[in-house]
């Protein structure tokens, strides 16, 4: 059988004691004081119960040299000090210090009178909980006091055993408990930080989740508002245009009629294709219906103006430097802040004001400047300084260029927006 079957064998049993370990654990957690007795009786049937037989633990239970070397003590002294040690290991995790201490004071008293006692581990038992449960620094004096404690035995065993021999056999015993404390100390701090750190991961990933949803709303929203609000400015002036017209000008009355329908149906078509795209990023899976148009640019802009001119603004529409060579993300930019901007100036100065447009590409910088003539003899509807969606979206769109958008009227009437766009690479889309 192979290194890699054999591995694989042992994964069901380590799984299986995996688990075993958690409810291990779920249960000490609930009830913590089943953990300490059950340490406590294992300590009596396994360390006290033979010294009880044995009547003092030295007579009949070893060498003769060692039986002599040792006092023997009545039974309720024994039993006295077997409590005294085993006892407070009941509170060895709640109270490691006090269970050390008291231990350690049985220790000295037990080997001051000279008995030799097997439940004497407990001291051990207590170091490697002060060392696991207990404050850092209170293991200094800890193993000050271990080591004077081992000692005294080292000299009370002198007739029977080396000093030296028994204290290496002593402090290697004592610092092996002390190692094997900090080690799973150490160990349990390191898997409290993995999940702690993998519970923060969890949350970074959930709050980036959200962040990328707002963001995407946001996106959308904008695309929506720029789409809808525009053609919907549009309609509405035709529509207020042909109702005028009728009466006097039954043929402008049809032709403000068809161009509600062009200017409706290029609205569908828009909000088909942003809706189109919300869905092939939902389910990865490309859109039923016909083939979507590319976004807008800077050559779609002449068709804006046509339609805005349709409407009854008066555009004048110009251009300076290479335009044509920005890349698509600028473009759309520069498309939907100019959108908003004839929205705005048809929607509050009306549809005979007069625009100049303007766009200029100047080395690393693009200035757009749209102004109007505000209306004839009506103030522009409004307050001044009201900043709506719209305003807000444009300036969104200019700060992902690490651009600014300013707006406000104009000496003599009138409004102004001039949005500037930082084309270098270190000023590009974030």
């Amino acid at each position: 059988m192979s290194t890699g079957e054999d591995i694989g064998g042992l994964a069901p049993l380590a799984a299986r004691l995996g688990r075993a370990g958690r409810r291990l654990r779920l249960a000490d957690r609930a009830r913590p004081w089943v953990l300490d007795t059950a340490v406590v009786l294992a300590a009596f049937l396994l360390f006290c119960l033979p010294d009880l037989l044995h009547a003092g633990g030295a007579d009949g239970d070893g060498p003769r040299r060692f039986r002599l070397a040792f006092a023997r003590l009545p039974t309720p002294a024994l039993l006295a000090l077997q409590a005294g040690l085993v006892l407070p290991l009941l509170w060895r995790r709640r109270r490691p210090v006090v269970a050390f201490g008291a231990i350690a004071a049985v220790f000295v008293l037990q080997w001051s009178l000279g008995a030799a006692l097997r439940a004497d581990v407990a001291l051990f038992i207590a170091l490697y909980s002060l060392a696991l449960h207990g404050r850092l620094r209170q293991l200094p004096w800890a193993c000050a006091v271990m080591a004077a404690g081992l000692l005294l035995v080292a000299l009370r065993a002198a007739r029977v055993v080396s000093v030296w021999d028994a204290l290496f056999f002593l402090l290697s015993t004592a610092t092996a408990a002390l190692a094997l404390g900090l080690v799973v100390r150490i160990r349990r701090a390191q898997l409290a930080g993995l999940r702690e750190r993998a519970a923060r991961l969890e949350i970074e990933r959930d709050q980036r989740s959200r962040l990328a949803a707002a963001t995407e709303r946001a996106r959308v929203a904008r695309e929506m508002h720029d789409i809808v609000g525009h053609n919907l400015s549009v309609i509405i002036t035709l529509a207020d245009a042909g109702a005028y017209a009728t009466d006097t000008a039954p043929e402008r009355g049809k032709q403000a009629l068809t161009l509600i329908g062009d200017t409706g149906r290029q609205a569908l078509d828009e909000l088909r294709r942003v809706l189109g795209v919300l869905r092939e990023a939902g389910d990865g899976r490309p859109p039923d219906g016909p083939e979507l148009r590319p976004q807008p640019g800077i050559g779609d802009i002449d068709a804006l103006c046509a339609g805005v001119r349709a409407a009854g603004l008066d555009v004048v529409y110009r251009t300076a430097g290479d335009v044509d060579a920005l890349d698509g993300g600028v473009q759309l930019t520069v498309y939907r802040i100019v959108q908003e901007a004839l929205t705005n100036t048809l929607k509050h100065a009306g549809s005979d004001s007069r625009v100049g447009l303007a766009i200029m590409v100047e080395d690393t910088r693009l200035r757009i400047r749209v102004q109007d003539t505000g209306a004839a003899g009506r103030a522009r509807i409004g307050p001044v300084n009201e900043e709506g969606q719209g305003l807000v979206g444009m300036r969104e769109r200019a700060a992902l260029y690490g651009g600014s958008v300013q707006a406000g009227p104009v000496t003599g009437g009138g409004w102004s927006v001039d949005a500037t766009l930082d084309l270098s690479p270190t000023g590009g889309a974030r």
